[in-house]
């Protein structure tokens, strides 16, 4: 990329486990992919922003002290809101030119939308010659998804973006914002990402609504135990307390509490290498999203049921918010290539159209480079 003075990316992920709990203050497990979105940058003189994408032919400028009014702006929203928000946030925005070329699937359920905020905010960063810090940026990037594309998302996804590490999973407190590494070995196994290519919007699905319920459960959970987020009701508690909910709300807290627990299993049956137990998990919270809190969808249950039915396969289930997108499996590594066959074939005679098989390695989060 000729004339481009710098190359700044930043990872999509996938979540290992933990689905649906980091907005109720839950820990998480994910992990950065190899899959990511990279802005070639370059200081510019002016006080515009320059945006261009190398899949697109359009081309978008920003007028630096109006950042705030591009709200509608149909292809650089993202981009936008976190150039708007970084400055708000008292950073230094410089007129700049900024290539866009993603790897990342869209509406694939492995973050695309994060990986573009994340290293937008990296490269005005770097274009403004500042510091950066990782977890501002995971921050500044969650706060652009809500205030301007209007997704009430949790931190994973932006924070998994910045501060992934290659062969490490990263075991995220929601709550406190932290995290710890934990070294991402699978031995004699891979892990094999599916999309069934049933695009997901996330306004328009029901992921706002399934927050709305589990603040609902919060709200009356709290009324006898001493809560500041559902992620901090025990499975012991629940069983006391859960007759405080009914319907829909119920079934909705039964998987965050259930599903908190399990990401604590997961993570130890990591540190011990018991991939087997690992994927057992993964099973359980593929049932537990598609029964108690209804995310899944025919597309995603049939792939799962494909995989899981692969004697190669100790575990599989769906990545992301649901209604779309992918699902994520633990694969013996002999067996990979029949898998994928065995998969592909079986869903594109139960669903009618074809999934899509990705090759992808646990990798960095941002990456800068000067060029």
């Amino acid at each position: 990329m000729a004339d481009y003075t710098h190359k700044i990316s930043a990872a999509g992920r996938i979540n290992i486990i933990g689905e649906h709990i980091d907005y109720c203050g839950g820990k998480v497990f994910p992990a950065a992919l190899s899959l990511k979105n990279t802005v070639y940058a370059r200081r510019n003189g002016t006080d515009k922003i320059n945006i261009a994408w190398t899949d697109l032919p359009d081309k978008v400028t920003l007028e630096i002290d109006k950042l705030d009014s591009y709200r509608n702006e149909k292809y650089a929203k993202y981009q936008a809101g976190c150039a708007y928000l970084w400055q708000k946030a008292g950073h230094k925005v410089v007129g700049c030119d900024l290539l866009y070329d993603c790897t990342v699937p869209f509406g694939s359920g492995l973050s695309s939308s994060a990986a573009i905020e994340v290293s937008t905010l990296a490269a005005l960063a770097v274009m403004a010659e500042e510091e950066m810090d990782k977890k501002e940026i995971s921050i500044l990037a969650q706060s652009a998804e809500r205030e301007y594309a209007g997704v009430n998302c949790g931190i994973m996804d932006q924070y998994a973006s910045a501060n992934g590490k290659k062969d490490y999973a990263i075991l995220l407190d929601c709550k406190k914002i932290e995290h710890e590494l934990v070294p991402f070995s699978l031995g004699e196994y891979a892990l094999v990402i599916i999309n069934c290519n049933k695009p997901h919007n996330l306004v328009e699905s029901k992921y706002n609504e399934r927050r709305a319920e589990t603040e609902e459960a919060l709200a009356r959970l709290q009324t006898v135990l001493p809560v500041s987020c559902l992620a901090e009701v025990s499975p012991k508690d629940f069983a006391k307390y859960g007759h405080l909910l009914s319907g829909k709300v119920y079934d909705r807290a039964k998987h965050v509490v259930e599903e908190c627990d399990r990401v604590n299993q997961a993570v130890d049956a990591m540190k011990k290498g018991d991939i087997v137990r690992l994927g057992a998990l993964l099973n359980a919270s593929h049932k537990s999203l598609r029964e108690l809190y209804e995310v899944t969808g025919k597309e995603l249950d049939a792939l799962a049921a494909a995989a899981q039915k692969h004697p190669a396969c100790v575990g599989s289930r769906m990545t992301g918010a649901g209604f779309g997108g992918c699902t994520v499996s633990i694969v013996k590594k002999e067996a990979v290539e029949d898998f994928k066959e065995q998969v592909s074939k079986e869903y594109l005679k139960e669903i009618g159209y074809p999934c899509r098989v990705y090759e992808a390695e646990i990798a960095d989060g941002i990456i800068v480079e000067t060029l």
